[in-house]
Order: structure tokens, then sequence, then C-alpha cells
């Protein structure tokens, strides 16, 4: 399969080629004229409303939810505002695609997926995917997604944009499921995001079709395996022992089954996320004014369901708002993809978008009824420091992207 149209068409556009030998456009920070070459301004603008909204959204919730602080919020996002800049500021171009490169990418996301299990770690909402230093605590597999990313597109570009083989394509897959299998069992929604990147930059990389339809067989055969393997297990050992833990398996069954009593705790969320949504009406009940949270009928409102509380204050209008946001965000990205000039660029915004695209789907699917629960964010809006963190690192990547787009300057694309 020849690589998507994101990626061939950033290339002939500015000169370079797939694999990434030329030169790209150079790039001055000289003046004004310099930083608007640097920084993509429909990207920033976007970005800046995103993050307002949701700080105004949060900080309804803090006046009634002593467990959330806005304090803790902004200071995430000087965080991740700090280590986007830093991110922004160094050529990933200059990374390379070596062996040692892949592996210390590897490496970095590996040991903060690991991290937890350290005694630095510690559980929460069920999962062991935290840990503490002082009074900061950090949810590392977060900030272990960008570099991810990175080390993705940066595999799969050497490839030049035709995965044909098997063994080529299991390569992709091999490397990709290394952190992915790791972070499934303690934490599924993260797991489950990383495949996805994973799969969005293999697909947008030039992988055949036939071994993408043969990988997602084999993923539904093995998926069902594992739930019947999940339910033959629980029932020898009386429930102590299970493969999936059961607020995963009920957070999944809830969606199949929502009057089933087994799941009644989840089925109440999923309830109260409908009721603050429909009240919200056309135009909302205002600021600070969302009864559900409020009331505290509504559960994880900062975090999980914070696109409920922002609809039930200001309603279809404003859910409507949000939704050209996110159109704004996701096009903006695309159009830094196709500059790219170099297949590693485009991968990079692939995987970010792809990233973005499912959370979004994600978050305001579940909370409407449409999707799965699965705990998993919304982008910008949801409260949390390492998710805010790991989200302007994702946006220091693409302006880094759009800043250095061009050809690679002395990289080679060939097969591993």
């Amino acid at each position: 399969m020849a690589p998507l149209q994101f990626t061939s068409r950033a290339t002939r556009s500015l000169g370079g080629s797939q694999g990434g030998m030329g030169r790209g456009p150079k790039i001055s920070l000289g003046g004004i004229g310099g930083l608007f070459q640097a920084v993509n301004i429909p990207l920033l603008i976007t970005i800046v409303f995103l993050t307002a909204l949701g700080l105004v959204t949060l900080y309804a919730v803090t006046l009634t939810d002593s467990d959330y602080s806005i304090t803790k919020q902004a200071l995430s996002i000087g965080l991740g505002l700090a280590a986007g800049v830093a991110v922004w500021l160094v050529d990933y171009r200059k990374l390379g695609s070596s062996n040692a490169a892949i592996a210390a990418l590897l490496a970095l996301a590996v040991t903060m997926i690991l991290l937890p299990m350290t005694p630095l770690g510690f559980e929460s909402n069920g999962a062991r995917s935290w840990i503490r230093i002082g009074s900061l605590t950090l949810q590392p597999s977060e900030i272990a997604k960008p570099v991810i990313i990175v080390m993705m597109a940066l595999f799969v570009s050497r490839f030049g944009g035709s995965i044909n083989s098997g063994k080529d394509f299991l390569k992709c897959v091999g490397l990709l499921l290394v952190p992915a299998v790791m972070l499934a069992k303690e934490d599924l929604g993260t797991g489950l995001v990383i495949l996805i990147i994973g799969f969005v930059i293999i697909f947008v990389g030039g992988a055949n079709m036939r071994w993408i339809l043969v990988t997602l067989m084999v993923g539904a055969v093995g998926v069902a395996g594992l739930l019947v393997a999940n339910s033959a297990v629980s029932s020898w050992t009386g429930g102590e022992t299970q493969i999936i833990k059961e607020y995963q398996m009920s957070r999944l069954l809830v969606f199949v089954d929502p009057d089933n009593p087994d799941y009644a705790d989840d089925a109440y969320n999923l309830k109260q996320a409908q009721i603050a949504i429909g009240s919200g009406e056309i135009t909302g009940k205002g600021w600070g004014n969302a009864t559900q949270s409020n009331g505290g009928f509504l559960p994880e409102s900062a975090t999980d369901f914070i696109f409920c509380v922002y609809a039930e204050q200001f309603g279809f209008v404003g859910a409507a708002l949000l939704l050209l946001l996110y159109l704004a965000l996701l096009s903006s990205a695309l159009w830094i993809g196709l500059s790219a000039g170099n297949l590693a660029g485009s991968l990079i915004v692939a995987g970010v978008m792809g990233m973005w695209l499912f959370q979004i789907i994600e978050n305001i699917g579940m909370d409407l009824g449409l999707m799965p629960i699965t705990g998993i964010p919304l982008p910008f809006m949801s409260y949390g420091g390492s998710f805010m963190i790991a989200n302007f690192i994702c946006v220091g990547l693409l302006m880094n992207v759009w800043m250095h787009r061009g050809a690679m300057p002395s990289q080679t694309a060939g097969k591993v």
C-alpha cells in the first residue's frame, strides 16, 4: 500500500522525498515574520480557547467540590507550556531513526510505565499508575504517550512509506506492543490509546491493508478469547482471581447491558451524565449552575465527565462551539502534517491527531452512552496535571514539525 496523501502530498509540495533526503525551506526566527514562520497561529489560537474553556468549566466545579484545585490545574498548564516550548525548540529531525535512537526512546517509555511499580508508586481508583514525589503526583504513562508517538514515527519512517511485507509489518506491531501490553493490565484506557496511536502511524506510514485487516481480525479473536478466559478463571476461583479487573469489566459491559443490576454503579454514572447533558438544553443553565455536579450526583465531574458539566452550563450552543474548536484543532494539525515535507514529521502529526481524535470521540461518546466507559479524559478540558502536560508536549511536537517543515537533513530511508 502506498503511503496516504497525508504524507505524499506534503513531501511533493515542499520538494522533499518520502525518505527524507534533500533540503527543506530555511526557517528564520528573526523578527515578527520569523515568529509567524515558526509558530502555527491557528493552532496556537485554538489551544488558547480550549484551555480557557477548560479552566472556566473546572473553576465552576471547584466552587462546590474541594477535591479539585484550579490552582493545581493552572500550575500544570504552566509546566505543560514549559515542556511544550522545550520540545518545540529541539529539532526532531536531529534525533534520526537509528537503532540507538529507537532503543533510547523505547527505554524511556518503558521506564515511565514501570515507575508506578517502584516504591514511588501508589494506587488510585483501582489502578496503580501514579507516582508521588513529595507533594507532587504524576501519572508517568501519560507523559509516555508523546515519547511513543515520536518513537513509532521515527521507526515507521525507516520503511520509506511502504510496509508491504509481513516481516516489516510485524516489526512495527511488535515495537508498539511492548509499551501497550505493559500498560493494558493496570491502565486499560491508556493502553488502548497507545494502540490507537501506533496503528494510526503504521497505517498512514504505508502499511499494506491486508496486514491491517489480518491484525484487526486477530485482535477481535484475541479479545473474545480473553473475555472467555476471564470468565473461566473467575468461575474456577470463585471470583478471587480475574484476568480483567472487575471495575474494567463493569465499565465495558454496562455499555452492552445498562439495566443489569451487577453494573448498577456504572449504569448510575452513565445515567447522571446523560441527565446533565440533556438538562443543558439549547443555551444551558449558565456558568456555575451545573446542578448535577454541584449536587454531587455526577461522579468524576472534573475528569471523565467534564463534558457533561460544560454541556449542562452552556447547552447545545456551547457544546457545538466546543466541537468546532476541536475541529479547528484537528484541521490545524492536518495542515501541519501536510506541510511537513518528510515522512517522519507527517507521522508524528498523524500520531498526535489519532490520539486527540480518539480521546474526543471516546470521552464525549461515553458521556452520551454511545461508547463504552473507559475513563479516557477530554483533551485540554479534563482535570489532571500529567494529562495536561502530555497534551502541551504534543502541541510542542506539532510546532516543532511546523517550524522545521522540510525534508530530513541527513536521513536515508531503508528497510530495517
